[in-house]
């Protein structure tokens, strides 16, 4: 039993980004049933990721492009309805939303795009690094790792959409492009100033990514608070400027945060790290995703393999495993009438193999 029990999704997604979403779901409960082509999502090539995106769903194979209606007819029992395809795709193979809406008008039907279903850029195709280059969130070329920060983001966000209108209960049409979820992300933030040193720093001083003398990196999240100002200077030997108010560091912030990053810089990064979190700084090594891996933290709390929520009473799913090709049970007929979105707590059709 999860916090979504009885909740129905049918899930057309490859790659990231749909299967993200609806795993996010699956993880609290849901029943999703992966469509999948004849011989399988093309990601079942790299089992590595396959697996991490898809476990807690059930697998059905389906030729669209030949059997359509047996897709519209897993819809009309389903409460969520999820595509990944390019715009106009999905119609063109007879699951686009009026036909799936014609057999069940109280679906939630969610369309996970690269740029949205209509616009100048909507028929253009791309993946996670073009999206991030529209939106001006990019990273710096420097050969460091590329997290799908795209993907990841507007699965997360389709989630959200989709468990919204659920909550609405009566059907919705969601339209979701990733370039426009870190465009909108963009835009909840001010213009970055640069600095003499070339390095991008934020609205304040001790507030931004610091080089360190090893070739590492330092977070440091300074903001307003002066005890914080205060415990990163005199970490860092710089008594002379840890008194300073907030307005009054606003006035010198260039001037403050090139004293800062000049610190950091003569130091190896875990000495750094380790100074400014003696003194209760607001500090983090900037890790890289080996590293990220061995953090106590994350072990304890089974982020790194399970659901990053955490609830008292209906708990995630505990880690299991993705399906193998075409082993569902079926989805069977609605009788105890219910509606989409609005389900009775009843036992699930059934869930993976391991559980």
């Amino acid at each position: 039993m999860g916090l979504l029990d009885g909740l129905r999704v049918l899930d057309l997604t490859m790659w990231r980004p749909g299967p993200y979403a609806t795993q996010l779901l699956a993880q609290l409960g849901a029943e999703v049933l992966k469509v999948e082509p004849p011989g399988g999502e093309p990601m079942r090539a790299f089992r590595g990721h396959f697996d991490l995106l898809n476990r807690h769903k059930r697998s059905v194979v389906i030729d669209l492009k030949a059997d359509a209606a047996r897709c519209l007819e897993l819809a009309a029992d389903a409460d969520v309805f999820v595509e990944g395809y390019r715009p106009g795709v999905a119609d063109r193979l007879g699951v686009g939303y009026e036909a799936v809406r014609a057999v069940n008008p109280r679906i939630v039907y969610c369309s996970i795009s690269g740029y949205g279903a209509s616009g100048p850029l909507a028929a253009l195709p791309g993946h996670d690094v073009n999206y991030r280059a529209y939106a001006g969130t990019a990273p710096p070329d420097d050969g460091g790792h590329e997290f799908p920060v795209a993907d990841m983001a507007a699965a997360t966000m389709a989630a959200f959409a989709i468990l919204a209108a659920c909550h609405k209960g009566q059907g919705e049409r969601i339209d979701l492009g990733m370039a426009d979820v870190l465009a909108n992300w963009m835009g909840t933030l001010p213009v970055p100033r640069g600095s003499e040193s070339g390095r991008a720093r934020g609205p304040v001083p001790g507030y931004g990514v610091y080089p360190a003398r090893d070739g590492g990196r330092v977070g440091l999240g300074v903001v307003s608070e002066d005890r914080l100002w205060a415990a990163t200077c005199q970490a860092l030997g710089l008594d002379c400027h840890a008194g300073l108010s907030f307005p009054e560091r606003l006035a010198r912030a260039e001037e403050l945060d090139r004293d800062v990053a000049e610190r950091i810089a003569a130091l190896p990064r875990d000495t750094a790290v380790a100074r400014l979190t003696a003194a209760g700084a607001p500090v983090a090594p900037v890790l890289s995703p080996s590293e990220m891996r061995t953090v106590d933290h994350f072990q304890q709390r089974g982020v790194l393999d399970g659901s990053p929520v955490r609830t008292l009473h209906d708990p995630p799913l505990p880690p299991g495993r993705a399906p193998d090709l075409d082993t569902a049970q079926g989805w069977s007929r609605r009788t105890d009438g219910t509606t989409p979105c609005r389900p009775a707590r009843r036992k699930p059709y059934g869930r993976s193999p391991d559980e």
